[in-house]
């Protein structure tokens, strides 16, 4: 497993980490032994960063990951949590709701401390109430030692451009922006390096499309997406390959792109997931899956306040 840097934090994450949310059944119904087994697996196949939020499952990722990890060295992995998501249309950036969800997921987590904690989705959230409560409260919780380091995540990357000249963070979450069909996370890459702000890339899979299980009903992808992503996986399974093999292999193959989440609760392909990053990428494979991808390369979807998503390419 390879290590980088995350910004300016000093910590070194795994190329590849862990994301918990499977552990709440956000995809599909999970059992939890077998979730804390793959908690354990993580671990033990080098991964040592792991995110998870009380949104996932309404906590239920949180209290099954708590259990994992309870008899765990604590020095042994990174854990990351977030506050201001708590449902569907559940957002409170309130600095006391924050404070309070904070005490909340040590709780369930069995810790006294987190690494890093996001203010999750924030593009549901008005600018003035993330500038002016949100972000102040991050740093208050950071000078008492509830928090190590700062973030904040969501989709759009408007977001992060037009609100990072304008706070001090430690660390972003940008997930389905740097995968097979969708690169434009790159273009991020300048303003996150200027201002030395650690980058956590999720959803190498693109929350399902890269798949040859096809996406979930809720998925917000328009149907030409959909279908190209299917055409891809087809493609890769008549060459006897796993589209999810080549999609981990890019996502953790840019050393500019510190962390790569990928979610499961299943000990096998956390595993898989692991000894993937290891090996060499298929080269002459990638070339034809990215030609398949091209008609529909950086193409995404709204999500949040309408000032950032001008100009989406859809």
């Amino acid at each position: 497993m390879r290590y980088r840097k995350l910004g300016q934090t000093g910590m070194e994450v795994s190329a590849l980490s862990f994301g918990a949310s499977s552990l709440g059944s956000v995809f599909r119904e999970a059992n939890e032994p077998e979730g804390i087994r793959a908690v354990h697996a993580a671990l033990e196949a080098g991964i040592n960063y792991i995110d998870v939020s009380p949104y996932y499952g309404m906590t239920l990722a949180e209290t099954v990951l708590g259990k994992a990890i309870r008899d765990v060295p604590r020095d042994r992995f990174l854990l990351s949590t977030k506050a201001g998501r708590y449902g569907a249309d559940e957002f409170d950036f309130s600095a006391q709701r924050i404070v309070d969800s904070l005490e909340e997921s040590l709780v369930r987590l069995h810790t006294d401390y987190v690494d890093i904690l996001f203010l999750h989705d924030i593009e549901f959230a008005k600018p003035d109430v993330i500038l002016e409560e949100a972000i102040p409260m991050l740093n208050r919780l950071k000078a008492e030692g509830k928090i190590r380091h700062s973030g904040i995540c969501g989709l759009p990357l408007a977001l992060f451009e037009q609100l990072l000249p304008q706070v001090e963070v430690d660390a972003i979450i940008s997930y389905c922006h740097f995968a097979l069909n969708d690169s434009s996370l790159l273009g991020l890459l300048p303003l996150l390096e200027e201002r030395q702000v650690g980058l956590v890339n999720a959803s190498p899979l693109s929350m399902g499309l890269l798949s040859l299980r096809g996406t979930p009903a809720w998925h917000p992808a328009s149907e030409e997406v959909k279908a190209r992503c299917r055409l891809a996986a087809e493609f890769c399974a008549a060459q006897g390959e796993d589209i999810a093999k080549l999609a981990v292999q890019f996502s953790t193959s840019n050393d500019r792109i510190p962390t790569t989440l990928v979610s499961t609760a299943n000990p096998d392909n956390i595993r898989r997931n692991a000894a993937w990053t290891d090996e060499p990428i298929d080269e002459a494979l990638l070339r034809e899956v990215l030609d398949l991808l091209a008609p529909v390369h950086n193409a995404t979807w709204a999500s949040g306040e309408s000032i950032y998503n001008d100009n989406l390419r859809t």
